[in-house]
């Protein structure tokens, strides 16, 4: 049977959506123009069957009745409430979340030894979940705002809020693991990005620059520092190396509460003009990136995607502002 001939303005028969003569219409009498662009198609789909996709989810997995759990586990839609204050924290509050920090933190050395090619994301999911249990904690994640899940796992691209699924990790991906334990009544966040398999050059670099974000960023931690010098060292030393630095998701206050206040900018944010005191507890985790620092939404509301899909890192601490600098609670 012979294909029918399309006109020009036709939706084009591999179903891009695009108008026939701007996807596979050849020019007639541009032989080398119509060989480059279809070169040029070719390349686009070959690097589209490299970004990362949604996998299919298992089960949400149970969490033992005796372990406590935060509030919003216990509200159908996983609201969290009034959010806590940036007032500095007491010495029994800090006590508790030096506790769930360091848990916290040998959970995510857990999971991450886990990592290799072959492996799923779920499967790594499971095993954070069980490691929070261990504890006595709940993973913190599970159920807030209906995160169906007990980690996040951030694949290349992916900047943040990754799903774990069925996704199988590959040789040359990194990925970002990020674990939150709910311990003793206070939360306990971090992350950090992870090479599975032999991970290219350019992909190392941008991880070790990532991570040299973050030390900057604590470094700029002291009091009558104010949040926009931890925003204004991360970015400078970011844009120093040739990345971008994401603006729309940031470091947050945690304690009691999963998410409060201050809001902690990765970038100069001249706004952020709030005052660091001795007793105050935040999380720092710049997300750099190596091309464009926007981002773009999943249809399940929580990936979050640079728009180049070009690759992405971060890693995380949770710590407290002391007399003469920062804690860093979440180290084993």
């Amino acid at each position: 049977m012979t294909a029918p001939t399309l006109a020009a303005n036709d939706p084009c028969h591999c179903g891009s959506g695009r108008k026939y003569k701007r996807c596979h219409r050849l020019p007639d009498l541009d032989p080398a123009r119509a060989a480059a662009e279809q070169t040029a198609r070719d390349e686009a789909a070959r690097r589209a069957e490299l970004y990362v996709k949604p996998g299919k989810l298992s089960p949400r997995r149970e969490v033992p009745e005796h372990i406590a759990r935060p509030p919003y586990a216990h509200d159908p839609k996983g609201r969290p409430g009034v959010r806590e204050s940036s007032a500095p924290k007491d010495a029994e509050t800090l006590a508790k979340m030096r506790t769930a920090g360091k848990a916290a933190a040998e959970v995510l050395q857990i999971v991450g030894a886990a990592i290799r090619p072959g492996i799923t994301t779920d499967e790594l999911d499971a095993i954070a979940h069980e490691e929070c249990i261990k504890r006595g904690g709940y993973p913190s994640p599970l159920g807030y705002h209906g995160f169906p899940k007990s980690l996040c796992t951030s694949v290349n691209e992916v900047i943040c809020h990754g799903i774990p699924d069925s996704t199988v990790l590959k040789d040359g991906d990194i990925v970002n693991l990020d674990v939150t334990i709910y311990l003793d009544g206070v939360h306990g966040d971090t992350n950090a990005t992870f090479f599975v398999g032999e991970v290219d050059e350019d992909s190392r670099k941008l991880v070790a620059v990532t991570k040299e974000c973050l030390e900057r960023g604590i470094a700029a931690v002291k009091p009558g520092a104010r949040v926009r010098d931890i925003g204004k060292a991360i970015q400078e030393h970011a844009e120093g190396h040739g990345y971008g630095v994401v603006r729309a998701f940031v470091g947050h206050g945690i304690g009691r509460a999963f998410h409060s206040e201050p809001q902690v900018y990765h970038y100069d944010n001249p706004t952020a003009r709030q005052e660091l005191v001795p007793g105050m507890t935040f999380t720092i985790e710049p997300m750099i990136t190596v091309g464009d620092w926007h981002h773009e939404m999943w249809d399940d509301g929580w990936t979050a995607v640079t728009v180049d899909r070009s690759r992405t890192a971060q890693f995380e601490h949770t710590l407290v502002v002391t007399e003469s600098g920062a804690e860093i609670l979440t180290q084993v």
